[in-house]
C-alpha cells in the first residue's frame, strides 16, 4: 500500500473527531437561539444548562465514541479507493448506532441532557460535518491524483475479456493509472500492448510499476514464478484472478472489480493498520529507550572519548563521506554507532583483515581477533551497547525497533536474488536471528529467519523479540 493511501486514510481520524467536537459547539450555540418548538421543546431551563466549557468536555467524550463506532464499522480502511456514496451510506448507518449509544448511556446513567433538541442538532450537525470532512478529504486527494501525485502505475499480465473488463472499470479511477499489458497483441481493446512475456523485466522496470494484475491463465510454473519473485524483490503488489495459479502464500486479501474477485498476495502482513501500529511501537519505544536510556548514552560517550581519539559517534568514513547501511526499498540511509574502533581503521576490513573473516558462508564478514577494536569496543559490542543510537534511526523512519539487520552496500551487492526479499520492509535494532544464534548462525540461515519473520509478523512478534533481545544482551556476547 502507498504511502499517499496511507496518509490519506489516516486523515480520516482527527478530521472526524474535529467535525464531531464543531458539530456540537455549534448545536450548542443553535440551541440558545432557537425559540421553544411546541410539542418538543420548551424553554431553556438555565438552571440545568452546562456551560459552554462543559459541552466541550462532553463533545470530546462523545467524539471519542464516535471514533470507536466508526473503527468497528471498518470506516478507517487504509485504501481509500472506494465509492463515495457507500462512505455515506455507512457514515449515516455508525451515526444512527453512535446516536443510540449515547441515549442508552443518559438512560442506564440516570441523566437527562439539558436539551432533546440540542441531542437532535448535535446528531444531525455530526453526520453532515463529518461526510463534509470527508468530502474535503476526497477533494484533495482527487486533486492530488489527477496532477499524477500517489497515481498507482498498474500493469497487466494476458489479454482477454476479463483484462478490458477490468481496465475499462479501473480507468474511471483517478488512483489508477493503466500503464498498458503484457500479452499477445489483438486488435480488441484500447490498452496499449507493451510486450510480450519475454520482455516482461524491461518492461516493468522501464515503466516503474506500482502494481500488476493478472488475468492470464495459460502462464507455465516457471513463469508464474518468475513474476512473484520479481514482485518481491522490487515491492511491487501482485494481484491475480483466482483459479489461476495456485495460491502460495498466507497472506492474501479478496477483493472484486465489476463483480470479477481478484486475490492480492501481500509479501507480509506489515500493511496498512499493521505499518501504522508497528511505527506507534517504533515512536514509544524509540522515545522511551531515549529518555531512559540517557545515563548509559553520557557514561558510554566519555568513555569512548578517554579510551582512544576520534568521534563518538560512527556516522563517517575515512574520505568523509557517510557509514551508509541500506535499507527498506534498498534506500540508503546513515546508520549511527556508538565508535567502538580506532580512527580511520573501518577500510581495513578489505585490506589483509579480509583473510581473517570467519564467514565464510556468505557477504558478511567477521574478524577474527580484530585489531581494529578498542578496549571500550569489546565491552559496548559484547552487550550491544554500541547499536544503541540506531535509536534515533529508528525515531526518524530510517528503522524499525525490530526487523532484518542493516547491511552495507558493498555486502548487499553479493546478495543472491532471494536474499532481497528482505527489503519489503524496514531494518531492525534486533530481530529475529539476534534473538536465534546471532552471527552463529550461517547467511542462509539469517535469510530465512528473517523471511519467516517478514511473512508472519504480528506485533506479538515484535513484543517477544524485544523482550528476547534484552535476556540475550543481558547475558553478553563473545565475539
Amino acid at each position: 500500500m502507498k504511502r499517499f493511501e496511507i496518509s490519506f486514510g489516516l486523515l480520516k481520524i482527527p478530521t472526524d473527531f474535529l467535525m464531531t467536537v464543531l458539530a456540537f459547539m455549534v448545536a450548542y450555540k443553535l440551541r440558545l437561539i432557537t425559540e421553544p418548538i411546541e410539542g418538543f421543546s420548551k424553554a431553556i431551563d438555565f438552571s440545568v444548562l452546562p456551560t459552554l466549557a462543559q459541552y466541550f468536555l462532553f463533545s470530546l467524550k462523545a467524539a471519542v465514541a464516535l471514533i470507536i463506532v466508526f473503527g468497528l464499522g471498518h470506516m478507517y480502511t487504509l485504501k481509500t479507493t472506494s465509492k463515495f456514496t457507500t462512505e455515506i451510506r455507512k457514515n449515516i448507518i455508525l451515526c444512527i448506532i453512535w446516536a443510540t449509544l449515547i441515549i442508552s448511556y443518559f438512560f442506564f446513567a440516570r441523566m437527562f441532557p439539558f436539551s432533546r433538541l440540542a441531542m437532535a442538532y448535535s446528531w444531525g450537525l455530526t453526520l453532515l460535518f463529518t461526510i463534509f470532512g470527508r468530502a474535503i478529504i476526497r477533494f484533495i486527494q482527487k486533486g492530488f491524483l489527477h496532477m499524477g501525485v500517489g497515481q498507482c502505475r498498474l500493469i497487466f499480465i494476458g489479454n482477454n475479456s476479463i483484462t478490458q473488463e477490468i481496465a475499462m472499470s479501473l480507468s474511471k479511477n483517478p488512483s489508477y493509472k493503466i500503464m498498458g499489458l503484457i500479452g499477445n497483441k489483438t486488435p480488441e481493446g484500447n490498452i496499449k500492448c507493451l510486450g510480450n512475456m519475454s520482455d516482461l523485466e524491461t518492461i516493468l522496470k522501464r515503466n516503474k510499476v506500482d502494481e500488476i494484475i493478472q488475468t492470464k491463465s495459460d502462464i507455465n510454473e516457471a513463469q508464474d514464478q518468475k513474476i512473484l519473485e520479481f514482485c518481491e524483490l522490487n515491492q511491487i503488489d501482485y494481484r491475480f484472478i483466482p483459479d489461476l495459479l495456485e495460491v502460495r502464500r498466507t497472506n492474501i486479501n479478496v477483493e472484486t472489480i465489476s463483480g470479477i474477485p481478484i486475490i492480492s498476495l501481500k509479501p507480509t502482513p506489515l500493511d496498512g493498520w499493521g505499518k501504522v501500529a508497528k511505527r506507534l511501537l517504533d515512536i514509544i519505544g524509540a522515545t522511551f529507550g531515549l529518555i531512559i536510556l540517557s545515563p548509559i548514552f553520557l557514561i558510554t560517550a566519555i568513555a569512548i572519548k578517554l579510551d582512544s581519539k576520534g568521534p563518538i559517534i560512527f556516522r563517517k568514513l575515512e574520505d568523509g563521506s557517510p557509514a551508509r547501511r541500506v535499507g527498506q526499498k534498498e534506500r540508503l540511509f546513515t546508520c549511527y554507532k556508538f565508535r567502538s574502533m580506532f580512527k580511520d581503521t573501518h577500510h581495513l576490513r578489505y585490506g589483509e583483515l579480509a583473510k581473517k573473516n570467519l564467514r565464510k558462508d556468505g557477504p558478511l564478514m567477521k574478524i577474527a581477533d580484530d585489531p581494529r577494536v578498542t578496549k571500550v569496543g569489546k565491552f559496548i559490542r559484547r552487550y550491544s551497547i554500541d547499536e544503541l543510537p540506531q535509536l534515533w534511526n529508528v525515531l526518524i523512519g530510517n528503522m524499525s525497533l525490530v526487523g532484518p539487520r542493516p547491511h552495507l552496500p558493498e555486502e548487499v551487492a553479493k546478495y543472491q536474488k532471494q536474499h532481497h526479499f528482505v527489503f519489503n520492509i524496514k531494518p531492525g535494532l534486533t530481530g529475529i536471528s539476534q534473538i536465534s544464534g546471532r552471527s552463529d548462525l550461517s547467511f542462509d540461515e539469517e535469510a530465512k529467519l528473517d523471511r519467516f519473520y517478514i511473512e508472519n509478523w504480528s506485533i506479538l512478534s515484535d513484543l517477544k523479540i524485544i523482550l528476547g533481545t534484552l535476556g540475550v544482551i543481558a547475558k553478553g556476547y563473545k565475539e
